[in-house]
């Protein structure tokens, strides 16, 4: 995510990646990267989460809590590789991450996965949050996003209209959070809320969810983007103005680089239509001080689970900057393994010169294929 700002209470029941106990997070292996292909020393973490892990609405003490499968963010904190795997009990779901660096001095990228259950009904959330002047804003969304859905009092009964609001009230409840700080960060939001058979996709930003229906890539997102008509025009009805900068950038040392794969991807992100002049997104949480024109309302899509959905990818820009949706559903196909995958994302993006920080999950759905045993418990060297 590319900003001209510069930067100067945990969710209630959390699981958290402290030790090694059931229904935990478990740190299994440290050690370089030799599989990318490129120059770049990097260290990366291979985290399975445990098995068993969803919350008994009969027992919890509060019943809308959801456990936190993956690790916490001081677990990719290094700047190197995470990459790991989750399987629901039922084997109906399998999932993978990776989460990298990449070519940026900070990590500004939050990744998430939960489940809880309600009146018996299992509730699996997933989320990309890509952090923008600062990581604040894509925390705060992984601490406190989806716990406020689960408390909105008609989630179930209308779920879109308990993800606008409780997405727009989480947006307020950050902003009022960092009144007394001088930092004026952001954050996308690409996450999917699986209900049954039932899945939202809602969006803010320019992060994406993409899926493969009979092996056709089908966005279920569009890109929150300033140059987008229907978006400048919202700006412009609310007293902004949207603008192409490049900022002069493109000296003579940068010009005789121009033929690189890398330098056209930094000078092409450098020069991009603003909001203000300021922010290359047109939605996002966060950013007070173009709030105005920078709304928290999600775009909200549903798709139902057949034997046709094969999986989703929810991943932050810096892999979609360079990849296109067809080749990624490509890639994930290749895999069956849903870490693999995941990880031969983030690999092919930064191979191919993304410039960002990398994130992304894969989702595979099992439940309606017959014959299929759940996924095995993962195993590495």
């Amino acid at each position: 995510m590319v900003c001209c700002w510069h930067e100067g209470n945990r969710a209630e029941n959390s699981v958290h990646s402290t030790s090694d106990g059931e229904g935990q997070v478990k740190s299994l292996k440290r050690g370089k990267d030799n599989k990318l292909g490129v120059k770049c020393p990097s260290k990366h973490r291979r985290v399975e989460a445990a098995a068993g892990m969803m919350v008994d609405s009969g027992r919890a003490v509060n019943p809308r809590a959801a456990s936190h499968l993956l690790p916490e963010k001081d677990e990719v904190g290094d700047g190197g590789y995470a990459t790991g795997a989750w399987r629901s009990d039922d084997g109906k779901l399998n999932c993978g991450y990776s989460s990298f660096r990449g070519k940026r001095v900070n990590m500004e990228d939050f990744f998430d996965v939960k489940s809880a259950k309600i009146d018996g009904q299992t509730i699996n959330f997933f989320g990309i949050f890509d952090g923008h002047g600062g990581s604040r804003a894509a925390e705060y969304l992984k601490e406190h996003l989806f716990d406020n859905l689960m408390k909105h009092p008609k989630f179930l009964t209308d779920i879109k209209l308990a993800i606008n609001e409780s997405y727009q009230r989480t947006d307020s409840d950050f902003l009022d959070a960092e009144n007394n700080t001088s930092r004026d960060d952001g954050s996308t939001a690409s996450t999917a809320i699986l209900v049954g058979k039932h899945l939202y996709v809602a969006n803010v930003g320019d992060s994406r969810a993409v899926i493969s229906k009979a092996g056709k890539a089908i966005p279920l997102s569009d890109d929150h983007k300033p140059n987008r008509i229907d978006e400048r025009k919202r700006i412009e009805n609310a007293g902004g103005f949207v603008m192409w900068t490049d900022f002069g950038w493109k000296n003579t040392t940068l010009n005789c680089l121009w033929e690189s794969w890398s330098c056209k991807l930094l000078l092409s992100d450098l020069g991009t239509w603003r909001v203000g002049g300021v922010l290359a997104m047109s939605r996002a949480f966060g950013n007070r001080l173009l709030k105005r024109f920078v709304v928290a309302e999600p775009d909200i899509q549903e798709r139902v689970v057949d034997h046709e959905l094969e999986f989703l990818i929810l991943a932050s820009d810096g892999l979609w900057d360079v990849v296109k949706n067809e080749d990624a559903v490509s890639l994930v196909r290749l895999e069956e393994d849903p870490e693999a995958a995941a990880r031969k994302l983030t690999e092919v993006a930064f191979s191919r010169g993304s410039a960002d920080n990398i994130t992304c999950i894969v989702v595979r759905f099992l439940n309606n294929k017959e014959g299929v045993d759940p996924p095995p418990a993962c195993v590495y060297d």
